[in-house]
């Protein structure tokens, strides 16, 4: 395992393979079609905030991503299936193009995305403390009135969240929904299988000093109609994570705790200037200084190093 991609791996903001069909860009991921059943998922470097996507890319962190992605996908493969082949990416690419593939991609199989997003949130964060200082409850579950903002919640909750267009924001929707979207079986075994997921993840990451305090799984179904969870999995792009030592203290505060993921980059958005003008978030985004590039970086590859137990 290379434990600093930055080091072994140039820069890529945008693929360009030519030797496959290009299906999609998303946010982070550039996916390509490897004949009728296979996917090549190939993670960029690009980093989005605010659904916009920065200028600049982040190096290594799509080797990052996608080593983490690996790494649960082995530990959590007896709660659900997932989408890997288990075929090397560099195989289905001619020779000139596999370094753009090289530690970045996973082979995945072909399957029907659902368009739910499955949150699950073991602490009050983010729009679910919003929607909680306003309801009391987030996605249509209620809360206990007494709680603040990154508080442990007494059991992790479900709130899914609707499949936006890319450029626009998910939004969250109730249990109930997803039962009219999806069917009374497919939504709670989706449900269940996010919870447990969670759980399983939380206490493994909290052991190597790690929070998650809230996650979002996306899952497909395969030919046979089998449940496949799919796409990343309990990255710092999916996930909320913290580091255990300094929780208390923010949560004593008041405040937000420091982050393993791209808040560093929001922070930072939120005072930019664009021709003198505070930014509207909408593209293009303010070009991002080396500095926070590199705090950046240097924030994802701390939370592989930790989770992994391996040096950075």
């Amino acid at each position: 395992m290379n434990m600093n991609p930055a080091s072994s791996f140039s820069a890529l903001h945008t693929s360009d393979l030519h030797s496959l069909p290009l299906l999609a860009r998303g946010k982070v991921r550039d996916n390509y079609a490897v004949g009728d059943d296979r996917i090549l998922m190939v993670a960029s470097d690009r980093l989005s905030a605010f659904d916009v996507i920065m200028g600049e890319p982040i190096p290594g962190k799509g080797a990052l991503l996608t080593e983490m992605a690996l790494f649960w996908f082995g530990h959590l493969g007896a709660i659900c299936p997932n989408h890997l082949t288990g075929d090397a990416p560099e195989s289905v690419v001619k020779a000139e193009e596999r370094a753009q593939v090289r530690g970045r991609s996973m082979l995945v199989k072909r399957l029907k995305p659902i368009p739910v997003e499955a949150v699950v949130r073991g602490y009050l964060a983010g729009s679910g403390w919003k929607e909680y200082q306003a309801s009391q409850s987030v996605c249509g579950v209620p809360l206990p009135g007494s709680l603040k903002n990154a508080s442990r919640l007494p059991e992790p909750i479900y709130t899914p969240a609707a499949k936006a267009e890319m450029g626009e924001h998910d939004e969250n929707i109730t249990f109930e929904k997803t039962v009219d979207l999806l069917g009374l079986d497919l939504a709670t075994r989706i449900r269940d299988i996010s919870i447990a997921l969670y759980k399983t993840a939380y206490e493994m990451a909290l052991k190597k000093g790690m929070i998650i305090a809230d996650t979002k799984f996306e899952f497909g179904l395969d030919a046979e109609g089998q449940l496949v969870l799919m796409d990343e999995v309990l990255t710092p792009d999916s996930s909320r994570y913290w580091p255990v030592e300094g929780y208390d203290a923010a949560f004593a505060a008041g405040e937000n705790p420091p982050s393993y993921d791209k808040q560093f980059v929001r922070d930072w958005l939120e005072t930019a200037q664009v021709n003198g003008q505070p930014w509207d978030k909408t593209a293009p985004a303010p070009k991002l200084p080396p500095e926070v590039i590199e705090k950046t970086a240097a924030k994802y590859r701390e939370s592989l190093a930790r989770l992994t137990g391996l040096p950075m």
